[in-house]
């Protein structure tokens, strides 16, 4: 299991099958957020170009959009965040995610920031 992160504050976590990647936000986005009350995921099955808005959290202090990270096919949404957006809050690298990708181009993952990169990014912006 890989964890890599973009500039949009969003996490990509790798499994067994390096072509199937969970998507979230990361705790420096939820911290920036605040309270998140509301969550619009993608359409399972809908493909996005990597940087499109795939979908939108909403918190008590202004709503941002989520990035795809990497080129791909949703194909699962997390419907338990759906029905409790504080998962994105409680729990934003765990049962916080917010959907599955089928990557179309895994070299894109190679291009996303590993952990050390990120915090220091996170730390100066």
């Amino acid at each position: 299991m890989t964890t890599k992160f973009t500039k949009d504050h969003e996490w990509v976590r790798t499994e067994s099958d390096a072509a199937l990647v969970t998507v979230g936000i990361t705790v420096h986005a939820q911290d920036a957020l605040g309270d998140v009350v509301f969550v619009d995921l993608p359409e399972v099955g809908k493909s996005f170009a990597q940087g499109e808005v795939a979908g939108v959290v909403e918190s008590v202090k202004a709503a941002a959009d989520v990035f795809m990270p990497v080129s791909g096919e949703i194909t699962e949404v997390n419907e338990a965040l759906r029905a409790d957006p504080s998962l994105a809050n409680s729990a934003p690298m765990e049962g916080g995610w917010f959907f599955k990708v089928r990557v179309s181009d895994p070299a894109q993952l190679d291009a996303l920031l590993d952990e050390t990169a990120y915090e220091k990014f996170s730390a100066e912006s």
